[in-house]
C-alpha cells in the first residue's frame, strides 16, 4: 500500500502520527499477518508517496480475515481521514525466485 497525504496534511499533524502508530501495531493485534514492513518516505521527489506498507499473508483467506479485523478497520478509518492510497495484492512465485 502506498499512502499520499491529502492537501494540508503532513507528518506534523497528530492524525498522521496516530495512523502511523496504529499501522505499526497491526502485527501485535492481527494474527493473520505473517510479515509486516512499513515506514515513512525518505525520498525528496514530488511523485513520492508519504508512507508505505508491505504485508505478507499465508493465503487469500488470511488476507480476507485481515481486511475484516477490527484493528485493520480502525486503521483504515484513521488513514481515510488524512490520505488517499493505492493497493496491489500479488502472489509470490517462490519456485521461480531461486
Amino acid at each position: 500500500m502506498l499512502f499520499k497525504f491529502k492537501d494540508g496534511v503532513n507528518w506534523s499533524d497528530p492524525r498522521a502520527e496516530e495512523a502511523e502508530a496504529a499501522t505499526l501495531r497491526h502485527p501485535l493485534h492481527i494474527p493473520e499477518i505473517a510479515n509486516w514492513s512499513c515506514g515513512r518516505n525518505t525520498a525528496a521527489r514530488s511523485i513520492a508517496h508519504d508512507f508505505a506498507v508491505i504485508g505478507d499473508f499465508a493465503d487469500r483467506e488470511a488476507v480476507h480475515r485481515y481486511l475484516a479485523h477490527p484493528d485493520h478497520v480502525r486503521g483504515v478509518e484513521l488513514w481515510r481521514a488524512i490520505a488517499d492510497w493505492s493497493v496491489v495484492d500479488f502472489e509470490l512465485d517462490t519456485e521461480s525466485a531461486a
